[in-house]
Formats: structure tokens, C-alpha cells, sequence
């Protein structure tokens, strides 16, 4: 239990993401500890994209095309960084719960922290795509995110099955019912974050002036 211990590190799974192969033969492993994928892994990854935007917005101000940067105020930029940490945290957690769910249909294992270590690699392309978030211009980071999906979509599939002990084909479905449940999920807490930082920018004075 020690040596699953000391593996659970943002650094190390983010060697793990590098190599695909060892990293689902150490997730078929056994479960680590739920409390310590979340303090070890799942906190600390979460903070690093809300930090880093915290620090390009407020630095060189957000570029949605060629304009003048837009610098929102601190407050409300404070208030966007804790609401994407705690979206965050809720998408880890809220997935591996799903997972879990889904693993007696799917024939694979049930332990959470089994589930909550592998959707922790999987989501680690995106957490390192945040690093674009200190150059906060719209088509960089998008620029960015695609491949991160990509790669994440490919630890998806290709660890799944080894990870979560189930066949390739259960696997496959599997990894693909997950897919849907993020898709919708992750599109409903963009569209009410949208609202969020629509809000904001319209109580700071940025914003369409509104004739009578």
C-alpha cells in the first residue's frame, strides 16, 4: 500500500500519460485509497488550470480575436477561478462516480479510487493543455485543447479495459458511454458557466450597452 502511495503524484501520472502501456498496467494494479487520489491527485490538479488563468487574465488580459485584450475585474475573476476549480473537482469525481456505475454492466471492477486514479490519467492531457491559459488568447487555447481531447480520448480507450478489468469489446462500450456522459455533462456546465461570466462582465460595465 505504500508503494501505491508514493506513485500518486500529478508528476507521475504525468510520465504515466506519456506511456500509455505502463500506464494501464500500474492502474490494473490494486485500488489505491480514495482520500488519497483526491488529495494527492485530484486537488492538485484541479488548482493548476484556475491559477494559471487566474495569472494570464489578470497579466495580459483575455484575446477573443485580434482586439484590445479584456481584462476582467479582479473580483470577478477570482469568482471564475474558484467556480472552474470546483467544476473541476465535481467533473473528476462526478465521472469516476459514473464509472463505477457503469462497471457491473460492463463486467470491469468497482472500487472507486480505482476508477477516480484512471479518469485523474485520462483528464491529465487537459491539465497540461491548460498551460495555454497564460497566453489567454480564444484560438491558442483551442489550439491547444484539440489534441489534448485527442490524447485523453486515446488513454480512454486504450487503458480502459486493462485498467478497469474488463475485455477489450466491454471496454470499448464502456469507454464510449463515458464519452457521452461527459460530452453532456461538460456542455450544460459550459453553457451555465458562459452565464456566470456573462454576469460578471455585464456588472463590471463590459458588456453591450442596452437601449430603453
Amino acid at each position: 500500500m505504500a508503494a501505491i502511495r508514493n506513485s500518486l503524484s500529478p508528476w507521475h501520472f504525468a510520465g504515466l500519460m506519456a506511456r500509455p502501456s505502463k500506464a494501464c498496467d500500474r492502474l490494473a494494479g490494486p485500488a489505491p485509497e480514495v482520500h488519497d487520489v483526491i488529495l494527492r491527485v485530484v486537488l492538485p490538479l484541479s488548482i493548476v488550470p484556475p491559477v494559471l488563468a487566474y495569472v494570464g487574465g489578470t497579466t495580459f488580459g483575455w484575446r477573443l480575436g485580434g482586439g484590445e485584450p479584456l481584462y476582467i475585474p479582479t473580483g470577478g475573476l477570482v469568482l471564475i477561478s474558484l467556480a472552474y476549480f470546483v467544476a473541476l473537482v465535481t467533473g473528476f469525481v462526478s465521472t469516476a462516480l459514473v464509472a463505477s456505475w457503469m462497471a457491473g454492466t460492463y463486467g470491469a471492477r468497482r472500487e472507486f479510487g480505482a476508477h477516480l486514479a484512471f479518469v485523474a490519467l485520462v483528464g491529465m492531457p487537459a491539465i497540461v493543455a491548460s498551460l495555454a491559459h497564460l497566453a489567454p488568447h480564444a484560438f491558442v487555447n483551442m489550439l491547444l485543447l484539440i489534441p489534448a481531447l485527442i490524447w485523453s480520448l486515446y488513454l480512454l480507450y486504450r487503458c480502459l479495459p486493462a485498467a478497469l478489468g474488463t475485455s477489450p469489446e466491454r471496454g470499448m462500450l464502456m469507454a464510449s458511454s463515458l464519452v457521452a456522459y461527459v460530452l453532456v455533462a461538460y456542455v450544460l456546465v459550459a453553457f451555465v458557466s458562459l452565464l456566470g461570466i456573462t454576469v460578471v462582465l455585464w456588472s463590471g460595465g463590459i458588456g453591450p450597452a442596452l437601449g430603453v
